[in-house]
Protein backbone atom coordinates (compact mmCIF):
# COMPACT_ATOMS: atom_id res chain seq x y z
CA UNK A 1 0.00 0.00 0.00
CA UNK A 2 1.30 3.48 -1.04
CA UNK A 3 0.58 6.62 1.25
CA UNK A 4 1.20 10.28 0.98
CA UNK A 5 0.53 11.18 4.09
CA UNK A 6 0.95 9.80 7.33
CA UNK A 7 -2.48 10.51 8.67
CA UNK A 8 -3.34 7.91 5.96
CA UNK A 9 -1.30 5.18 7.37
CA UNK A 10 -2.81 2.10 8.89
CA UNK A 11 -2.50 2.14 12.96
CA UNK A 12 -0.44 -0.17 15.18
CA UNK A 13 3.55 -0.49 15.55
CA UNK A 14 5.74 -0.79 12.88
CA UNK A 15 9.62 -1.19 12.20
CA UNK A 16 10.27 2.09 9.78
CA UNK A 17 12.91 2.03 7.67
CA UNK A 18 14.03 5.69 6.20
CA UNK A 19 15.86 7.18 3.14
CA UNK A 20 15.62 8.44 -0.55
CA UNK A 21 15.99 4.53 -1.39
CA UNK A 22 17.07 6.09 -5.17
CA UNK A 23 17.72 3.33 -7.27
CA UNK A 24 16.84 0.68 -4.43
CA UNK A 25 20.17 -0.50 -5.00
CA UNK A 26 22.19 -3.20 -3.32
CA UNK A 27 22.81 -1.10 -0.28
CA UNK A 28 19.30 -0.31 0.07
CA UNK A 29 18.08 -3.92 -0.20
CA UNK A 30 20.68 -4.92 2.46
CA UNK A 31 18.90 -2.35 4.43
CA UNK A 32 15.96 -3.45 3.31
CA UNK A 33 16.45 -7.25 4.32
CA UNK A 34 17.78 -6.60 7.86
CA UNK A 35 14.62 -4.62 8.44
CA UNK A 36 12.26 -6.92 6.94
CA UNK A 37 14.09 -9.94 9.04
CA UNK A 38 13.51 -7.71 12.40
CA UNK A 39 9.84 -6.66 11.67
CA UNK A 40 9.37 -10.69 10.96
CA UNK A 41 10.68 -10.97 14.78
CA UNK A 42 8.37 -8.50 16.18
CA UNK A 43 5.36 -9.39 14.45
CA UNK A 44 5.13 -6.18 12.66
CA UNK A 45 5.15 -4.42 9.45
CA UNK A 46 7.61 -2.80 8.09
CA UNK A 47 7.40 0.82 6.64
CA UNK A 48 9.12 2.35 4.40
CA UNK A 49 9.61 6.24 5.13
CA UNK A 50 10.66 7.66 1.92
CA UNK A 51 10.91 10.73 -0.19
CA UNK A 52 9.49 11.78 -3.60
CA UNK A 53 11.36 13.51 -5.16
CA UNK A 54 14.38 11.90 -3.62
CA UNK A 55 15.88 14.86 -1.80
CA UNK A 56 18.91 15.63 -3.82
CA UNK A 57 17.16 15.88 -7.04
CA UNK A 58 15.65 19.22 -5.07
CA UNK A 59 18.04 20.07 -2.76
CA UNK A 60 20.94 19.88 -5.75
CA UNK A 61 18.97 19.77 -8.70
CA UNK A 62 20.40 15.77 -9.29
CA UNK A 63 18.60 13.84 -11.60
CA UNK A 64 17.33 10.81 -10.40
CA UNK A 65 17.68 7.04 -10.97
CA UNK A 66 13.97 6.05 -10.07
CA UNK A 67 10.58 8.04 -10.03
CA UNK A 68 7.86 7.26 -7.27
CA UNK A 69 6.36 4.37 -9.34
CA UNK A 70 9.59 2.71 -10.24
CA UNK A 71 10.62 2.95 -6.95
CA UNK A 72 7.42 1.35 -5.40
CA UNK A 73 7.97 -2.04 -7.88
CA UNK A 74 11.59 -1.73 -6.99
CA UNK A 75 10.53 -1.76 -3.40
CA UNK A 76 7.67 -4.68 -3.77
CA UNK A 77 10.18 -6.84 -5.08
CA UNK A 78 12.62 -7.14 -1.97
CA UNK A 79 9.33 -7.74 0.05
CA UNK A 80 8.40 -4.15 1.49
CA UNK A 81 4.36 -3.80 1.76
CA UNK A 82 3.85 -0.46 3.09
CA UNK A 83 5.15 2.90 1.85
CA UNK A 84 5.05 6.43 2.99
CA UNK A 85 6.40 8.70 -0.12
CA UNK A 86 5.87 12.17 1.48
CA UNK A 87 6.33 15.14 -1.66
CA UNK A 88 9.92 16.58 -1.00
CA UNK A 89 9.08 20.63 -1.65
CA UNK A 90 10.66 23.79 -0.41
CA UNK A 91 7.78 23.46 2.75
CA UNK A 92 9.10 20.12 3.80
CA UNK A 93 12.99 20.90 3.32
CA UNK A 94 12.06 23.47 6.11
CA UNK A 95 10.62 21.19 8.54
CA UNK A 96 12.53 21.24 11.60
CA UNK A 97 14.27 17.86 13.01
CA UNK A 98 11.09 17.91 15.60
CA UNK A 99 8.47 17.75 13.06
CA UNK A 100 10.00 14.73 11.20
CA UNK A 101 10.33 12.96 14.95
CA UNK A 102 6.53 13.41 15.38
CA UNK A 103 5.86 12.18 12.42
CA UNK A 104 7.54 8.85 13.40
CA UNK A 105 5.96 8.41 16.77
CA UNK A 106 2.57 8.77 14.57
CA UNK A 107 3.81 6.23 12.85
CA UNK A 108 3.74 3.95 15.53
CA UNK A 109 7.80 3.15 15.40
CA UNK A 110 9.32 0.61 17.36
CA UNK A 111 12.24 0.07 15.42
CA UNK A 112 13.85 2.51 12.92
CA UNK A 113 16.51 1.40 10.36
CA UNK A 114 18.47 4.55 8.86
CA UNK A 115 22.07 3.97 6.63
CA UNK A 116 24.85 5.50 8.40
CA UNK A 117 24.94 8.67 6.39
CA UNK A 118 20.98 9.52 7.23
CA UNK A 119 20.36 13.02 8.48
CA UNK A 120 17.13 14.43 8.75
CA UNK A 121 15.47 18.10 9.30
CA UNK A 122 16.10 21.68 8.29
CA UNK A 123 19.93 22.25 7.77
CA UNK A 124 20.56 18.44 8.24
CA UNK A 125 19.90 18.82 11.99
CA UNK A 126 18.61 15.76 13.28
CA UNK A 127 20.89 12.56 13.57
CA UNK A 128 20.65 8.89 15.24
CA UNK A 129 20.65 10.21 18.75
CA UNK A 130 17.52 12.02 17.81
CA UNK A 131 15.66 8.76 16.69
CA UNK A 132 16.65 7.36 19.60
CA UNK A 133 14.49 8.90 21.48
CA UNK A 134 11.48 7.76 19.56
CA UNK A 135 12.47 4.10 18.97
CA UNK A 136 15.60 2.26 19.07
CA UNK A 137 17.59 2.88 15.87
CA UNK A 138 19.75 0.67 13.63
CA UNK A 139 22.65 2.52 11.82
CA UNK A 140 23.39 0.09 8.88
CA UNK A 141 27.08 0.37 7.39
CA UNK A 142 27.22 1.16 4.06
CA UNK A 143 27.69 -1.67 1.73
CA UNK A 144 30.87 -1.80 0.00
CA UNK A 145 31.70 -3.40 -3.26
CA UNK A 146 35.14 -2.47 -5.88
CA UNK A 147 36.67 -1.12 -2.55
CA UNK A 148 33.67 1.48 -2.60
CA UNK A 149 30.58 2.36 -0.72
CA UNK A 150 27.45 1.08 -2.77
CA UNK A 151 25.81 4.52 -2.91
CA UNK A 152 22.93 6.28 -5.79
CA UNK A 153 25.40 9.08 -6.47
CA UNK A 154 28.32 6.38 -7.22
CA UNK A 155 25.70 4.75 -9.63
CA UNK A 156 24.62 8.30 -11.67
CA UNK A 157 28.24 8.82 -12.26
CA UNK A 158 28.43 5.73 -13.62
CA UNK A 159 25.36 5.78 -15.88
CA UNK A 160 26.76 9.64 -17.00
CA UNK A 161 29.86 7.94 -18.44
CA UNK A 162 27.90 5.29 -19.82
CA UNK A 163 28.99 2.34 -17.69
CA UNK A 164 25.61 0.30 -17.87
CA UNK A 165 27.34 -3.01 -16.90
CA UNK A 166 28.93 -1.79 -13.79
CA UNK A 167 25.77 0.37 -12.69
CA UNK A 168 23.95 -3.11 -12.77
CA UNK A 169 26.29 -4.50 -10.71
CA UNK A 170 25.31 -1.98 -7.86
CA UNK A 171 21.71 -2.04 -8.76
CA UNK A 172 21.86 -5.72 -8.81
CA UNK A 173 19.61 -5.31 -11.98
CA UNK A 174 19.80 -3.48 -15.42
CA UNK A 175 19.29 0.06 -14.98
CA UNK A 176 15.75 0.69 -17.04
CA UNK A 177 13.77 3.76 -17.86
CA UNK A 178 10.37 3.98 -18.97
CA UNK A 179 7.84 6.18 -21.01
CA UNK A 180 5.31 6.64 -23.53
CA UNK A 181 6.48 5.95 -27.37
CA UNK A 182 5.55 9.68 -29.08
CA UNK A 183 5.26 10.61 -32.33
CA UNK A 184 8.96 11.72 -33.73
CA UNK A 185 10.30 12.72 -37.29
CA UNK A 186 10.25 9.22 -38.59
CA UNK A 187 14.24 9.45 -39.48
CA UNK A 188 14.94 5.77 -38.72
CA UNK A 189 12.30 4.90 -40.70
CA UNK A 190 13.37 6.43 -43.88
CA UNK A 191 16.71 5.08 -42.89
CA UNK A 192 15.50 1.57 -42.77
CA UNK A 193 15.35 1.41 -38.96
CA UNK A 194 12.49 2.76 -37.70
CA UNK A 195 12.88 4.06 -33.66
CA UNK A 196 10.36 4.40 -30.65
CA UNK A 197 10.67 7.39 -29.22
CA UNK A 198 9.69 7.57 -25.66
CA UNK A 199 8.91 10.68 -23.38
CA UNK A 200 11.21 10.54 -20.32
CA UNK A 201 11.14 12.44 -17.68
CA UNK A 202 13.62 15.74 -17.39
CA UNK A 203 15.20 14.85 -14.46
CA UNK A 204 15.96 11.13 -14.88
CA UNK A 205 19.56 9.84 -15.47
CA UNK A 206 19.58 8.39 -18.59
CA UNK A 207 22.91 6.89 -19.71
CA UNK A 208 24.29 8.82 -22.83
CA UNK A 209 25.56 6.50 -25.88
CA UNK A 210 24.30 3.48 -27.97
CA UNK A 211 23.39 0.37 -26.39
CA UNK A 212 22.32 -3.12 -26.63
CA UNK A 213 18.38 -2.90 -24.69
CA UNK A 214 15.75 -5.05 -23.89
CA UNK A 215 12.35 -3.58 -24.06
CA UNK A 216 9.12 -4.11 -22.49
CA UNK A 217 5.36 -3.49 -22.75
CA UNK A 218 2.01 -4.45 -24.11
CA UNK A 219 3.32 -4.81 -27.45
CA UNK A 220 5.95 -7.63 -25.44
CA UNK A 221 9.15 -7.91 -24.91
CA UNK A 222 11.78 -7.12 -27.97
CA UNK A 223 15.54 -7.19 -27.87
CA UNK A 224 16.61 -3.37 -29.33
CA UNK A 225 19.28 -0.92 -29.93
CA UNK A 226 18.63 2.17 -28.03
CA UNK A 227 20.43 5.60 -28.82
CA UNK A 228 20.26 8.30 -25.99
CA UNK A 229 21.66 11.98 -27.24
CA UNK A 230 20.88 14.69 -29.13
CA UNK A 231 21.82 13.46 -32.43
CA UNK A 232 24.15 15.54 -33.54
CA UNK A 233 24.16 14.77 -36.93
CA UNK A 234 21.10 16.35 -37.28
CA UNK A 235 21.56 19.50 -35.07
CA UNK A 236 19.51 18.42 -32.61
CA UNK A 237 19.65 19.97 -28.99
CA UNK A 238 17.04 18.44 -27.05
CA UNK A 239 17.75 14.98 -25.18
CA UNK A 240 15.66 12.09 -26.20
CA UNK A 241 15.75 8.43 -25.96
CA UNK A 242 15.07 6.19 -29.36
CA UNK A 243 15.00 2.55 -29.61
CA UNK A 244 15.18 0.37 -32.77
CA UNK A 245 13.18 -3.33 -31.78
CA UNK A 246 14.70 -5.84 -33.31
CA UNK A 247 12.12 -8.20 -35.27
CA UNK A 248 9.17 -5.48 -34.43
CA UNK A 249 6.94 -4.20 -37.05
CA UNK A 250 3.79 -2.18 -36.56
CA UNK A 251 3.10 1.16 -34.81
CA UNK A 252 4.15 2.31 -30.77
CA UNK A 253 2.28 5.47 -30.52
CA UNK A 254 0.84 5.92 -27.05
CA UNK A 255 2.15 2.40 -25.78
CA UNK A 256 4.13 2.60 -22.73
CA UNK A 257 7.60 0.75 -22.83
CA UNK A 258 10.26 -0.34 -20.48
CA UNK A 259 13.64 -0.16 -21.65
CA UNK A 260 16.46 -1.98 -19.64
CA UNK A 261 20.52 -1.18 -20.65
CA UNK A 262 22.46 -3.83 -21.32
CA UNK A 263 25.43 -2.92 -23.20
CA UNK A 264 27.42 -0.12 -24.14
CA UNK A 265 28.28 -0.49 -27.68
CA UNK A 266 30.05 2.94 -28.63
CA UNK A 267 29.81 6.95 -27.80
CA UNK A 268 26.83 8.91 -30.02
CA UNK A 269 28.90 11.30 -32.38
CA UNK A 270 28.70 13.05 -35.67
CA UNK A 271 28.60 11.68 -38.93
CA UNK A 272 29.34 13.70 -42.31
CA UNK A 273 26.15 12.57 -43.76
CA UNK A 274 23.03 10.39 -42.99
CA UNK A 275 24.13 7.42 -45.62
CA UNK A 276 27.23 7.33 -42.73
CA UNK A 277 24.55 7.96 -40.29
CA UNK A 278 22.74 4.59 -41.69
CA UNK A 279 25.85 2.33 -42.10
CA UNK A 280 26.92 3.18 -38.55
CA UNK A 281 23.70 1.97 -37.27
CA UNK A 282 23.32 -1.45 -39.58
CA UNK A 283 26.67 -1.70 -37.63
CA UNK A 284 25.38 -0.82 -34.11
CA UNK A 285 22.03 -3.38 -35.14
CA UNK A 286 25.05 -6.15 -35.71
CA UNK A 287 26.87 -5.71 -32.54
CA UNK A 288 23.16 -6.38 -30.75
CA UNK A 289 22.35 -8.93 -32.49
CA UNK A 290 25.95 -10.62 -32.17
CA UNK A 291 25.97 -9.26 -28.33
CA UNK A 292 22.26 -11.61 -28.01
CA UNK A 293 23.14 -14.04 -30.25
CA UNK A 294 20.93 -13.40 -32.74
Amino acid sequence: MLFSEVADVPKGPKVVAVGSFDGVHLGHQYLLRQALAEAKVLKAPLLVYTFDPPTKVFTRGEGFLMDLTEKVEALREVGVELILAVPFNEAFAKRPAEAFLEDLKALEAVRIHVGEDFRFGQGRAGGVEELSRVAPTRVVPLLTLGGEAVKSSRIRALLQKGKVEEARHLLGRPYGAYGVVVEGEKLGRRLGFPTANLAVHPKKVLPPGVYAVEVEGGFGRYKGVANVGTRPTLGGEERRLEVHLLGFAGELYGEEARVRFLKHLREERRFPSLEALKAQIAQDVALARAYFGL
